[in-house]
């Protein structure tokens, strides 16, 4: 059986810099694209806790949320 696809979409993010972008593939490739994605434009670093947060925003793929 094949692997959920999550998403995560950046919207819901607290940021000073307005973003529209939305991810979606395998657990782990969600993940290391949103972290590259936050370093390079958003200027975060790639901390255990960002990781960790960015991995309680992921979802299913198909499950509609309201952005924050």
């Amino acid at each position: 059986m094949a692997e959920t696809r999550k998403v995560i979409d950046c919207r819901r993010f607290p940021a000073g810099k307005p973003c529209s972008i939305m991810i979606s593939g395998t657990e782990d490739d969600v993940l290391d694209l949103a972290v590259l994605h936050a370093k390079t434009v958003h200027g975060h670093e790639d901390t255990p806790e960002l990781r960790e947060q960015m991995r309680s925003m992921l979802q299913d793929e198909g499950v509609r949320t309201e952005a924050a």
